[in-house]
This record gives structure tokens, C-alpha cells and sequence, in this order.
């Protein structure tokens, strides 16, 4: 069983930054697949970044402004927000996959909004 942890969000202007991070209770250094997904208000949850034994994969829609990492040593995967937007608004949930079984964070509210 694996837990997950998100933090970082928060009220930000259009134009600025956050960092998430997404603890988890194990060591991931065996888990081959985590990242972030989003859920804008009314809508589907979407893909925001994943690595996958090491490949990272950024949604076309936050490519070139969004960044992900992962920090073995600390158990955490992060994600680095710039240029936010109004449509970044969303609740952001950590993903972690290991064994084919998927786990998710609680999520944490990002809004970008003046």
C-alpha cells in the first residue's frame, strides 16, 4: 500500500508559480510510474506529466510551463508551475503506480485567478 501526500497549492495570479510535491510513505524507488493529473471545475480529470522508468511526458497543454521530478532519496515527486493561467485552475492529485495497482493522493487546490 502506498500513501500519497500532495502540497503546494494554493491562490496564485495569472503569470506566477507554484510547486507541488507529492510525498509518499514508501521508498519509490521501485515504483516505476508517478505523476500528476488535474480535475479543472465540471471537468474530467486529465493527465498534467508523468515519468515512467525514467521518461518524462507533458500534456501539450502545460508543455514548455510545467516541470516534473522526482527526488528518490526524499520519496517525493514534485511539480514546478510556471506562467500559470486562469485554466490551470484544478485540483491536482498525485498518481503512483507499482505492480499494476494505482494509488492516489487526496489532491491539493491550485487556483490562478487576479
Amino acid at each position: 500500500q502506498v500513501q500519497l501526500v500532495e502540497s503546494g497549492g494554493g491562490l496564485v495570479q495569472p503569470g506566477g508559480s507554484l510547486r507541488l510535491s507529492c510525498a509518499a510513505s514508501t521508498s519509490i524507488r521501485n515504483i516505476y510510474t508517478m505523476g500528476w493529473y488535474r480535475q479543472p471545475p465540471g471537468k474530467q480529470r486529465e493527465l498534467v506529466a508523468h515519468i515512467i522508468n525514467g521518461v518524462t511526458n507533458i500534456a501539450d497543454s502545460v508543455l514548455g510551463r510545467f516541470t516534473i521530478s522526482r527526488d528518490n532519496a526524499k520519496n517525493t515527486v514534485n511539480l514546478q508551475m510556471n506562467s500559470l493561467k486562469p485554466e490551470d485552475t484544478a485540483v491536482y492529485y498525485c498518481k503512483a503506480t507499482q505492480y499494476g495497482i494505482s494509488y492516489w493522493g487526496k489532491g491539493t487546490l491550485v487556483t490562478v485567478s487576479s
